[in-house]
């Protein structure tokens, strides 16, 4: 078994947060989405939508808990226009429907792989699933046939997981999935004022504590990772979208569980530059800004579970911990 090294997968000296796949392939929509009226949007869809008044708010963070290599700060004034989002990562349901109307086939179905946590490849299969591994992050494996609705690979299905978020969905299938449904992938802005739920420089959706009271509010690693994980929160892996209670908007599991694609380009430096009425990150780049971490983050290694965190994908990767909401 050969490795996939450090640089072919995007692995980032801050955390290996979800490779990339090196597939060197563009985007395959046009990066800017095309404005979309209510009017446009799937019934369906749009009776589940949260409207969002906008208006001002405090983006970024200065916090000693912050990596400020990663563009987390300074804490900047940003203004946006009233918009709807989704209360809910996109599901697997509402995937297939697209899937299924369309006859779209996923950039990881196109490639024929996509990255799997080791722990989910069943052991007794692991050497004949598993092609490669990442060199310096070996939890992430490349798995012939693992896509949306094989998400550990061949033999696996999501049967029972109609309401959990879709995963294995790159950048590039998202964007797709938005022209299908009259919407757009949000600007990290708009994601970061929608997490907030209304709550100032607040470190999670809910506050500055990561369990008040003691209570799991999102999915994420405990244990010890990446050997052993407790599922204290319940979950080992991904989660259904309704388990932990919404933030102040109403709006669930936008912390932990996947991470959530977002329309902007990364770039850590852009922003201080860069104006603050509804932007929308720069012009061109080569990954883009993921947000909200996911079950496999843990404090130990990848602290980006936090509102204000952000990391970044090239737009043809897929991975079991990537998925995306959008809004109108």
């Amino acid at each position: 078994m050969s490795e996939i090294s450090n640089e072919t997968a995007g692995i980032k000296k801050s955390g290996c947060c979800a490779p990339a796949a090196g597939h060197g392939s563009r985007p395959a929509v046009p990066v800017d989405a095309p404005s979309c009226r209510a009017g446009d949007v799937r019934a369906e869809i749009l009776d589940d939508m949260i409207a969002l008044p906008g208006g001002t708010f405090l983006m970024g963070t200065d916090s000693a808990e912050g990596f400020p290599l990663d563009g987390e700060g300074p804490v900047r004034a940003v203004s946006l226009r009233p918009f709807r989002v989704d209360p809910y990562p996109v599901t697997n349901r509402r995937f297939r429907q697209f899937v299924e109307e369309t006859k779209y086939r996923t950039e990881a179905e196109r490639f024929g792989w996509s990255f799997v946590f080791w722990a989910h490849i069943p052991q007794r299969r692991f050497e004949e699933m598993v092609e490669d591994r990442v060199a310096c992050a070996q939890w992430w494996c490349k798995v012939r046939g693992a896509q949306w609705d094989a998400p550990e690979g061949p033999g696996s299905n999501v049967n029972r997981r109609a309401e959990y978020p879709a995963v294995h969905v790159s950048w590039n299938d998202a964007a797709a999935y938005a022209a299908w449904s009259g919407q757009r992938l949000p600007t990290e802005a708009e994601w970061e004022y929608a997490a907030r739920g209304g709550l100032e420089q607040k470190l999670y959706p809910w506050g500055d504590k990561l369990r008040p009271k003691g209570e799991h509010r999102c999915n994420i690693w405990q244990g010890e990772f990446p050997t052993r994980d407790t599922a204290d929160d319940g979950y080992a892996g991904t989660c259904p979208v309704d388990v932990f209670p919404p933030n102040g908007y109403g709006i669930y599991s936008i912390t932990g569980n996947v991470w959530e694609w977002c329309a902007d380009w990364f770039d850590a430096e852009f922003h201080r530059t860069a104006g603050t009425d509804n932007p929308t990150g720069p012009p061109t780049g080569t990954g883009k800004v993921m947000k909200g971490g996911s079950f496999l983050c843990h404090k130990s290694y990848c602290n980006r579970y936090r509102v204000a965190a952000r990391t970044s994908n090239t737009p043809d990767s897929s991975t079991a911990n990537m998925g995306f909401r959008c809004v109108l």
